[in-house]
């Protein structure tokens, strides 16, 4: 559980983002949830200087096939870092550990194959009301954090 609220940044020790571009995969499966995400994740963009311009986002049907769609995004877009964003609740089946474990090596390979960082925003939560508290509730916005996550992947891409 998270102790901290995840929307709590000091805006003044994030690089400007207005130079850079930024892709957004966006999950379809638990709309109510990864919607808040992104919209907390652009949200955080736009007000550390982004621009709507530089936001590129894609839906793609799941968690599972946000690995396709960041690779895709890295294959044929010039971006500075990606934001992936999911949503899977744990059910009564060993789908939940699956889907979880290949989302997470998927964007970890990703990261260690490409020379863009892709931020994992995916809630891996064992009730919806959980990931509610995680996406706009009271614990903050995970999209957020995701965010500001990007922007310095973006600037440390410089050095």
């Amino acid at each position: 559980m998270a102790t901290t609220n995840l929307s709590n940044y000091d805006k003044a020790t994030i690089p400007n983002a207005k130079k850079f571009r930024f892709g957004i995969v966006v999950s379809e499966w638990n709309p109510e949830i990864t919607e808040n995400l992104y919209l907390g994740a652009e949200q955080a963009l736009l007000e550390n200087g982004a621009t709507k311009e530089n936001i590129l986002r894609w839906n793609v049907p799941g968690s599972f096939e946000l690995i396709y769609g960041c690779k895709h995004m890295l294959a044929t877009q010039k971006l500075d870092a990606i934001i992936a964003i999911g949503n899977v609740i744990q059910g009564e089946t060993k789908h939940f550990d699956f889907v979880c474990e290949g989302v997470t090596q998927g964007i970890k390979d990703l990261n260690i194959i490409y020379d863009v960082p892709v931020v994992f925003c995916v809630l891996t939560d064992n009730t919806k009301q959980q990931s509610i508290d995680r996406s706009g509730g009271k614990h903050g916005n995970k999209g957020i954090e995701c965010a500001i996550a990007a922007i310095k992947m973006a600037a440390l891409r410089e050095f």
